[in-house]
């Protein structure tokens, strides 16, 4: 049986000041570190190992991972980093107090930045918030570079590069682990179940709590669960 299990990193500052983060940079709060270490506890107990741990590059994510694989004891494994598992880029709506947003602009188109498949407002390749205009990024060509991100081009990322790098490790029969954020892990979830896009608007996931997926050997899934 072939195991994947998917993380969403524990909150973090700006989880916790209710503001829209995306590709921003942002530690973990406190009570997120607290998560990953439940996490990392709950995983060794009911046995995981991994031999491939995957982030994105931001670090609540990175530190996420590193929490849970300090609590499995298992530091016998290989860990990459892709931007293609970062956050939605919210573009214009990054640092913005979602309650303020709301207020401006209306619950209703709120949520279709939130949730749906609406793209936000788009940033402008002068703005510091543009990722071409980060270090973290420099390696990577700017037209490759979001100014703001749909849901679906969230989706088409992520499934890009569990196609290209993640799903040639399952079918080896690697266990792996994937840490990455809310919308980056709906976009993987929507993928391998196939689900509408009114199910995938509804779909929520936890931070910190893993989602344990269980494939046969052509990665047909025969079950889903939360530790």
């Amino acid at each position: 049986m072939i195991k994947l299990v998917l993380v969403r990193h524990g909150k973090s500052v700006w989880n916790v000041e209710n503001k829209f983060t995306g590709w921003t940079d942002v530690d973990l709060a406190p009570e997120g570190k607290k998560e990953a270490i439940e996490a990392g506890k709950k995983l060794y107990l009911n046995g995981f190992n991994f031999d491939i741990v995957y982030t994105s590059v931001l670090k609540r994510a990175i530190d996420t991972a590193n929490i849970i694989i300090n609590e499995m004891h298992d530091n016998d494994l290989i860990i990459k980093r892709s931007y293609k598992l970062n956050e939605r880029h919210y573009g214009a709506l990054q640092g913005l107090n979602k309650q303020d947003t709301i207020e401006k602009y209306g619950e209703d188109q709120v949520k279709l930045w939130r949730r749906g498949f609406v793209m936000p407002p788009k940033l402008t390749m002068d703005d510091p918030r543009f990722p071409g205009n980060d270090p973290l990024y420099k390696d990577i060509d700017k037209s490759l570079l979001p100014l703001s991100e749909s849901l679906r081009e969230t989706i088409e990322r992520v499934s890009s590069y569990f196609e290209e790098e993640i799903k040639t490790e399952l079918l080896n029969k690697k266990n792996v682990m994937i840490v990455a954020h809310g919308n980056s892990l709906r976009g993987l979830v929507q993928y391998l179940e196939k689900l509408s896009e009114e199910e995938v608007i509804n779909l929520e996931i936890p931070t910190g709590k893993p989602l344990i997926y269980e494939f046969d050997d052509k990665l047909n899934i025969i079950n889903r669960y939360y530790l």
